[in-house]
Parts: structure tokens; C-alpha cells; sequence
């Protein structure tokens, strides 16, 4: 299956493009799921269909689905309290009724991250559309499977998990109590799920497509955008310039200051992406008629993989260089940290920690530059490390 992932700044019209878009690929016959993520029915308003927690079918084809992130916090809620019933009987603690539990915050993200998982396993589609959040919530909730699982591993290593007949005994020779089976199990489970969830994210069919209206501020958010997405190693396939005005503006018009503005945005976009713009309607979208008449680009199969290589410079230069695109970076605003086997690195406001391939791992950081939007990391081999020639 494959999956565009639709973001773009707040107030972009990112959901009129995901309803676009997914209205443009089941029309040329692919069968398409829709996945909204707000709250409120944006999603519903732009179909002229309402949607809700139960897949809604809107044509042929097309089927949106909004999940009911409330109804999920009390279902998950509600398991881990059945799973930890004797803990809690042991204890005794009240148990909470689901009409009583309010979401907490990130309720939501980890309800579409569940989303995310059940529809790449129900295999019942070719497409996923998924309207993510506005730009700066989407790109931490790609990187939370990442940075959960890498946090489970640290807390509860499953190397460290005893073999359960000696944890007693462990537990009296160490003279602390041994972390509960339950524990590890639940890590494990947790695990699992994020493992799902970060499989279909950094899936090779998976593309990120922004939404932007094309001027200045637009143009400052795609910059940031772009640069976290380059550092989560994210594909995008498409820059989509919406509310574009029409080029027959009286020069006498009020319109023309904007249109110069978007002339001279969309310009700078067509040397470093790949643009596609889409008319302003002069009205905000509603129903298939007018998200028809958007004329959004469905699947575009164009998209490259994002790779970060390391050459071997063993023969010139006495390094290995870890090369990592960073589109946008700015040298003032960059650091790089060496922890052990991973590096720690940091782009203006994002930041990411990424484990060393095998071969630099037997290596120290001789040094970095960043030049034309590509960071190159030089690695020296450790003499105690590395194999020696005889």
C-alpha cells in the first residue's frame, strides 16, 4: 500500500489538499482510504460527507475514516487496568470508569499513530491519504515511534530481562527487588506497536507531501518543514502551492501586491522542489465539485529515497565520511554530539539521535562541514578499534 502523508503550516488548507487528493486517486481508480486527524469534522466539511470513528464510504473508491481519539484513551484505559487488575486489588485502588476519563494531551497522536498501523495491516486499500496535523505538531508526531521505542529500550533493555525462575534469586542477591515480569511484557507489547506504527512511516511507498499558500510566511515555513523532515530522512514527493491567484489581475487591483508576492515565492520553489499549484476558488472548497475542480495530483510516482551514505576516503584522505542531507541548514545552527555508538544531531529547532553505521563505530569524529545543504561527517579509524594490515 502506498501512503502520502499531507502536512503543511496551519491555515494552509492541508485538508481541502488531503480530500483533493484523495478524491483525485480513487477517481482514477485506486482505492482509497482518507484518515483524518482533527477533532472537529474539517475533514467532513471539505467532502460534504460527515465523517467519524466508523469508516465512512464518500464515493466510490473513497472511504474516510476520522478516529475517535476520546473512545481509544478509554479502550487502552481501560485494558491496562484489566491487565494490572492484582497489582491494583493489592493496592487498594479504585478503579476508574470509562465515563469519567478525559484524553490526556498526545491522546490524539497516539491515536492516529494506531490508525496509521491498522490500516497498513487490514490491506484493504492501495492508498492511504492521511491529513496530518499543521507542520510543526506532524513532525514530532513522525518522530515519536522513533524516539518511544529508543526510550524503551534504554529504561528496559530486553538483554537485561533475568530468565523468569532466577529473578528471585537475582532479586536477593542484588538486594532490590527485580522489575516485574508485567513490566517487561508491557515494554515489550508497547514496543511492538510503535515498531508497526514506524514501519509504515519510514516505509519505501511512504511520501510527505506540504501544503503551502506560496509568500513569505508560507515560504519560511517550508524551509523549517523540509529541513525536519531531511533530518527524520523523510521522502517528499510533492510541494503543493494552494490558493494560487489567477495572473489576469487589473494592474489597478488590490490583488496585484499579493500576486507579486506569489509570483516571486513560487519562483524560488520551482528551483528546489517539485510545484504543483492549485487555483484559489475564490471560496473555501465544499463537496467533490469543488475539490474536483482543484485539479490536486494524486499518486506521483517520482519520489526519490532519501539516503545518507558513507564513502570510503580511507585511500585519499585517511577518513570515512558519513554524508546526511540537511536541505536549508544553517551552519551557525548546527551540532553534532558523539555518544557511543550514536550521534546526536541538531538543525536549527530539530534535533535527532541516530545510531552510527557498524564501520564507524570503530572510528572518532575527525571533524564536520556542511556544504550546499549536505552535512559531511569525517570519521578517523581508531587504531585499537580498527583491524590492522599485515
Amino acid at each position: 500500500m502506498r501512503t502520502i502523508l499531507i502536512t503543511g503550516p496551519g491555515g494552509s488548507g492541508r485538508t481541502t489538499v488531503a480530500a483533493a487528493t484523495a478524491l483525485a486517486a480513487a477517481r482514477q481508480g485506486t482505492r482509497t482510504l482518507l484518515l483524518g486527524t482533527d477533532r472537529d469534522d474539517t475533514l467532513g466539511a471539505a467532502l460534504g460527507v460527515r465523517t467519524g470513528p466508523a469508516p465512512t464510504p464518500v464515493e466510490p473508491g473513497l472511504t474516510a475514516w476520522r478516529p475517535d481519539a476520546a473512545q481509544g484513551f478509554r479502550d487502552g484505559l481501560a485494558a491496562l487496568q484489566d491487565r494490572a487488575s492484582s497489582a491494583l486489588d493489592l493496592l487498594g485502588a479504585a478503579r476508574l470508569d470509562p465515563e469519567e476519563l478525559t484524553p490526556l494531551p498526545g491522546a490524539d497522536e497516539l491515536a492516529l499513530l494506531r490508525a496509521l498501523r491498522d490500516a497498513a495491516l487490514a490491506e484493504e486499500h492501495d492508498l492511504l491519504v492521511v491529513d496530518l496535523p499543521p507542520a510543526p505538531r506532524a513532525l514530532a508526531l513522525l518522530a515519536a515511534p522513533e524516539e518511544l521505542r529508543r526510550c524503551l529500550r534504554r529504561l528496559l533493555p530486553p538483554e537485561r530481562q533475568a530468565a523468569r525462575a532466577l529473578r528471585p534469586v537475582l532479586g536477593r542477591l542484588a538486594g532490590v527487588p527485580m522489575p516485574a515480569e508485567a513490566l517487561y511484557e508491557a515494554a515489550a507489547r508497547w514496543d511492538l506497536e510503535l515498531a508497526a506504527a514506524e514501519a509504515v512511516v519510514a516505509d519505501r511507498n511512504t511520501v510527505v507531501r506540504l501544503v503551502a499558500e506560496p509568500g513569505p510566511a508560507g515560504d519560511d515555513a517550508v524551509r523549517a518543514t523540509v529541513l525536519g523532515l531531511a533530518l527524520r530522512g523523510l521522502r517528499t514527493d510533492l510541494l503543493v502551492a494552494n490558493r494560487v491567484l489567477p495572473e489576469d489581475v487589473p494592474a489597478d487591483n488590490w490583488l496585484t501586491g499579493p500576486l507579486a508576492q506569489q509570483r516571486k515565492t513560487l519562483e524560488e520553489w520551482r528551483d528546489t522542489h517539485d510545484v504543483r499549484a492549485l487555483p484559489h476558488l475564490g471560496h473555501d472548497p465544499r463537496g467533490a465539485d469543488d475539490l474536483a475542480a482543484l485539479g490536486a495530483p494524486g499518486v506521483h510516482p517520482g519520489a526519490a529515497p532519501v539516503e545518507w551514505p558513507v564513502t570510503d576516503r580511507l585511500a585519499e584522505d585517511g577518513v570515512l565520511v558519513w554524508r546526511i542531507p540537511l536541505p536549508g541548514a544553517v551552519r551557525e545552527e548546527l551540532d553534532l554530539v558523539r555518544r557511543g555508538d550514536e550521534l546526536v544531531v541538531a538543525a536549527g529547532p530539530f534535533r535527532r539521535i541516530v545510531p552510527l553505521p557498524s564501520a564507524l563505530r570503530r572510528c572518532t569524529v575527525a571533524g564536520a562541514a556542511l556544504r550546499e545543504g549536505t552535512l559531511a561527517v569525517r570519521f578517523a579509524p581508531d587504531p585499537a578499534l580498527w583491524p590492522q594490515a599485515r
